[in-house]
């Protein structure tokens, strides 16, 4: 049997090890819990931001975003550990280890209002094509993304170009609009819808005469195919990566010439408007149809989705009959609710204006309104440039 000492002696040690072995493991489980926690607290803020945001909208009052720019915590961890004698049993062989531990949490939370040159680019500036395109090679429907940051259609009709606006007020332009983003969604669902960059290859003659010493190696991006010693020319091509074209058909199917052609239609227009081409012959081809989308800015998102409770009420609007069938029509691009008592099932409300603000969140909307609220919260960060952390004025929370 061991001694009273070589007992104690054991006890000591291992009273050391689980101290030890109980602070790693209460620093590393506290912390997790903490990240989580500041993590749903930034989302929560954010989505309530969107929805406060959605209301002023509707009563045309200025839209206001703040964010996050920094979060500093730290962390006390303290394990204590130690023995006593027991209660009862034998006295002075009977020794009982001794556990106590505690956090100590100090964060430090900078919080910058969205304003000046940041607001404008952030809020004011329409979305351009590339952002579009990205979300929609994540699979998102081409309607929920196009009714939602689109401002109008453009169609040429002979020699002018006529807007169609996404906006319900606007009868005519609201049902065409809505009619072909429908064909589009119609198209992809099909697996048919292509959006590609029009690539294609330039090429050029450059004299010989033309060229100083040195000059060939700024050419270093461009392919010399080769040298006429007869006309002392240089030919040189180049592959350029031209604007982004919606089509039904495979755009490497077309031509050099007409993917240099369709290129050079689009180098004038603003980067903020994107281009559809459906050709007859090809999956949707029923509705040949080709003109632009101009889209919008994020503010103009919100004041679409807070005057479409009040003075912009949707409707529903049927397909065209040459369009393939639909599988989602949804009335509401986004339904928005404000009533006078709590939500008993939304996911977040925000009170303001004298009523809960919150997202549908049953019916047969249900999962479209979760998607469109979740493609807002992604536009908004697909705003952000960086949020500044010095030469702002900002608010600091320190718990």
């Amino acid at each position: 049997m061991l001694g009273i000492r070589q007992t104690h002696s054991i006890l000591s040690i291992g009273a050391v090890l689980l101290t030890v072995t109980l602070s790693g493991c209460f620093s590393a489980v506290s912390l997790n819990k903490v990240v989580v926690a500041y993590d749903d607290a930034v989302t929560d803020a954010l989505s309530k931001q969107l929805l406060v945001n959605i209301a002023r909208a509707e009563h045309r009052q200025p839209v206001h975003f703040t964010g996050v720019s920094n979060v500093a915590a730290t962390f006390d961890f303290r394990v204590s550990g130690g023995m006593t004698p027991a209660l009862a049993g034998v006295s002075g062989k009977a020794i009982l280890p001794i556990f106590g531990g505690s956090v100590a949490e100090n964060p430090t939370i900078s919080i910058v209002p969205i304003e000046g040159e940041e607001f404008a680019k952030r809020l004011l500036t329409p979305f351009e094509e590339n952002k579009l395109m990205l979300l929609l090679r994540q699979g998102v429907d081409i309607d929920l993304l196009l009714r939602l940051m689109a401002a109008e259609l453009r169609i040429k009709d002979k020699d002018r170009e006529v807007a169609y606006r996404n906006l319900p007020s606007d009868k005519a332009g609201y049902e065409l609009f809505r009619r072909v983003v429908l064909h589009l969604s119609a198209i992809q669902d099909q697996n048919h819808l292509y959006a590609e960059p029009m690539v294609y290859e330039r090429t050029w003659t450059v004299p010989v005469e033309s060229l100083r010493t040195g000059d060939l190696k700024p050419l270093e991006d461009e392919d010399i195919e080769g040298y006429d010693a007869k006309t002392k020319t240089y030919t040189l091509k180049k592959r350029i990566v031209g604007r982004i074209l919606i089509t039904n058909y495979d755009p490497d199917t077309l031509s050099m010439e007409e993917r240099a052609r369709l290129s050079h239609e689009a180098q004038d227009w603003p980067p903020n408007d994107l281009t559809f081409d459906i050709r007859p012959g090809y999956p949707g081809g029923e509705w040949p149809i080709k003109g632009d989308f101009r889209l919008r800015s994020f503010r103009a998102i919100l004041t679409a989705i807070g005057l479409s409770l009040s003075e912009e009420h949707e409707y529903h609007v049927a397909p065209d009959p040459r369009t393939p069938p639909v599988l989602e029509n949804p009335v509401h691009t986004l339904e928005i609710l404000a009533t006078e008592l709590p939500p008993l099932d939304a996911d977040r409300s925000i009170h303001t204006h004298g009523k809960f603000y919150f997202v549908k969140s049953d019916g047969p909307q249900a999962r479209w309104n979760r998607l469109a609220f979740q493609l807002m919260y992604l536009l908004y960060q697909m705003t952000v440039t960086e949020v500044p952390r010095t030469g702002a004025p900002f608010i600091t929370i320190a718990k």
